[in-house]
């Protein structure tokens, strides 16, 4: 179940990422309430997740697997630039979040 609770709270966290992004500096009301409701709920549902997980492996994965999917969301919605670099930065952060999980086995 933590592993549930980890996985709804990064997309709640992507949400509220998105919604930031929307809002244009708080300019626009639906996109700036639903930023604090997004991140509020991501924050409830991580927590519940580390009644189960260690918080070292679960923040990792929150933050990793959240950047890749807004790193995605950037380029093919907001249309940010996509590179080599890019590519190779996110795996790299995606191989350290492999090897946090497996360090606490």
């Amino acid at each position: 179940m933590a592993w549930i609770y980890l996985f709804f709270g990064i997309l709640a966290e992507v949400c509220g990422t998105t919604s930031m992004k929307l809002s244009r500096g708080f300019s626009k009301l639906t996109p700036s309430i639903a930023l604090f409701v997004f991140y509020g709920l991501s924050l409830i549902l991580v927590n519940l997740a580390l009644k189960r997980l260690e918080v070292s492996v679960a923040y990792a994965v929150w933050s990793a697997v959240g950047t890749a999917i807004m790193a995605t969301i950037g380029v093919l919605y907001f249309k940010e630039p996509f590179s080599a670099l890019k590519v190779a930065s996110l795996v790299l952060i995606v191989l350290g979040v492999v090897g946090l999980n497996l360090s606490s086995r």
